[in-house]
């Protein structure tokens, strides 16, 4: 398996092969717009802005999972992110993380990369670090801000 072998959804509900970021470094994050951690987004779009043009890609999958934290559609959430946050990387259609719904992406960033508590995801702003051959290298805790993993962004580029 590899993750290039997933198709996911975008913000419209149209399909999207992770096959059209090979030779990329990722970081895929489960998000929410009503959350403590939802100020992470200004830290992500400096990332993206920063990193961008030399191969790296924001994989943003908004989750309502967590307390409701992502309520309303995906277009509520894109103009949200775009307007309070500036956010121009891509942006996904709502997921599930963990449980019998879970996304298959998710299911396959779990088995790859564990947590402090195991497999499932404990809360929004879950990152994962891919490599540009798409090897899961690290899982970052939601209380980790975008800031203290660029260090590591920048050795994969």
């Amino acid at each position: 398996m590899s993750i290039y072998e997933f198709e996911i959804k975008d913000e419209k509900g149209n399909p999207v092969s992770l096959e059209d970021f090979k030779g990329k470094v990722l970081l895929i994050v489960n998000t929410a717009t009503g959350c403590g951690f939802t100020p992470q987004y200004d830290g992500l779009q400096n990332l993206y802005e920063k990193y961008q043009s030399k191969g790296f890609e924001i994989l943003d999958f908004p989750c309502n999972q967590f307390a409701n934290q992502a309520p309303g559609t995906e277009e509520e959430i894109v103009d949200f992110c775009q307007i309070k946050y500036g956010v121009t990387f891509k942006q996904f259609a709502k997921v599930e993380v963990n449980g019998r719904n879970e996304e298959p992406l998710f299911t396959y960033l779990k088995s790859q990369k564990k947590g402090v508590l195991g497999d499932n995801i404990k809360w929004n702003f879950t990152k994962f670090l891919v490599d540009r051959k798409g090897n899961i290298v690290e899982r970052f805790a939601p209380a980790t801000a975008p800031e203290k993993i660029e260090s590591r962004i920048a050795e994969l580029l």
